[in-house]
């Protein structure tokens, strides 16, 4: 079965657990952010509004945006409301999102606003199409000084190198940092072929040390300043792919060396001919 196929038919579980977040490192940050080994059953939305209470929305039932009839995004822009789906971890996983980068999420729906203004809903521009995947598969890869070389290392799909030679930056000057909730939702399932998308970022030596409150309130400010600039998300050096059970640490199977020489997952990057 190929990743592609797999990605397509991908069901995430359908009961709460704890202990699938409190076992896979990947949800290591939402773990200590979070509440979450307080709650045997899924977390209520008035639950997951008090975690929400200081960012500039609020969540309520998807039935809400049903009778309401406007579009998603102009939804949350007009009414500061994101509905949200009971029991479901697509939707659960966006919340806590929202609660880690509340300035990002706000400017985001903004800029999806501006582009259906320009464009109208059915005629989706290269920037809409940008926001939409940072907002669901979006990794930051926070780069110290000491590892600003990863950043072509990973574009250039050199993994070995990276992953393997490089092992000892990672988590010391090399920090990931999941924003897509998409990603997060697969996480609960994870299969080799679970890509996300690259948004490469430069931090002060020693951010990998930070706490997560400072690491995240520092995200969330350079986030919004970044891509309100406009051409982040646009540049062609940004998203690009990242096999996610390769970060070290996030999958037990890639502590050793062979696991990267899975070229179906591990791929070279591909070499553009040239039109005669």
């Amino acid at each position: 079965m190929s990743s592609k196929n797999r990605k397509n038919r991908f069901v995430a579980p359908v009961d709460w657990s704890v202990q699938l977040l409190q076992q896979n490192p990947i949800f290591s940050d939402l773990t200590k952010r979070y509440p979450l080994a307080d709650y045997n059953e899924w977390p209520s939305l008035n639950d997951l509004n008090q975690w929400l209470q200081h960012t500039p929305v609020q969540l309520v039932p998807n039935e809400v945006l049903e009778q309401d009839g406007r579009y998603y995004e102009q939804f949350i822009a007009s009414a500061k409301l994101v509905p949200t789906r009971l029991n479901n971890w697509h939707d659960f996983f966006g919340a806590c999102i929202w609660g880690l980068f509340p300035q990002t999420k706000a400017l985001l729906n903004q800029l999806h606003i501006n582009e259906i203004a320009k464009h109208g809903l059915k005629q989706r521009g290269q920037l809409r199409n940008k926001l939409t995947l940072f907002d669901e598969c979006g990794v930051k890869i926070c780069l110290e000084p000491a590892a600003a070389a990863h950043a072509t290392l990973l574009r250039q799909h050199q993994w070995q190198q990276s992953f393997v030679d490089r092992r000892a930056d990672w988590w010391q000057s090399i920090r990931p940092v999941i924003f897509g909730h998409a990603i997060y939702e697969m996480a609960t399932a994870p299969f080799i072929g679970l890509t996300a998308k690259c948004l490469f970022l430069n931090v002060p030596a020693g951010f990998s040390q930070w706490s997560l409150t400072d690491a995240y309130s520092f995200l969330d400010q350079k986030l919004q300043q970044q891509i309100a600039n406009g051409q982040l998300l646009l540049d062609n050096q940004q998203l690009t792919p990242l096999p996610l059970l390769g970060v070290p640490g996030w999958w037990s199977d890639n502590c050793q060396p062979e696991f990267y020489l899975n070229t179906d997952y591990f791929r070279a990057l591909a070499v553009k001919k040239l039109k005669v």
